[in-house]
């Protein structure tokens, strides 16, 4: 795996089915995170994310393998109207976010959820937009780390609650 090359692309709809498992993969087995059971609609979303890309200003990238394994994958947003968030985050403008993150765990400290967070904010870039937004949990606490070395900053405002899962907010001045 040291030596595996990673390419970040747009998901294609062949694979949407292969992302949301993963996804529901890895956000199951987060610890402290709410499972299955407790939020449906939530992992619901998740295993139909491929939904996500009917959107306008909506792109579900995927890392891959030159194998062509998913590695991880992640729903970006260049019109904050779409993100679908609680809390304020919708409202914002001149703004791109991300969410669902997720690294395959075959992967992980491989710097997949790096790879992904920069693919994201150099099509914030792109887009000349001025911040990107984002939102993590306390059972997240690595993405939490990586997001704030790559300059994000905690944003109190952003935050609120999925259910009874408290949801911090982020933000990315570019």
């Amino acid at each position: 795996m040291k030596d595996e090359i990673y390419t970040v692309r747009n998901a294609k709809p062949e694979e949407f089915e292969a992302v949301g498992e993963l996804m529901v993969r890895v956000y199951s087995q987060l610890d402290g995170f709410p499972k299955e059971d407790e939020q449906p609609a939530y992992y619901k979303m998740l295993r139909n994310v491929g939904d996500f890309t009917k959107m306008p200003s909506t792109k579900l990238f995927v890392v891959v393998s030159s194998e062509g394994n998913i590695a991880g994958a992640v729903i970006f947003f260049w019109d904050m109207q779409y993100y679908g968030s609680g809390g304020i985050a919708t409202k914002e403008k001149k703004a791109a976010g991300f969410r669902l993150l997720a690294v395959s765990p075959k992967t992980r400290g491989a710097g997949i959820g790096k790879l992904l967070t920069i693919h994201c904010i150099n099509m914030a870039m792109k887009k000349k937009l001025d911040q990107v937004i984002i939102h993590t949990t306390n059972a997240m606490l690595t993405a939490w780390k990586m997001y704030e070395k790559l300059g994000f900053i905690r944003s109190k405002e952003l935050d609120f609650m999925q259910e009874s899962l408290p949801v911090f907010g982020f933000r990315l001045r570019l």
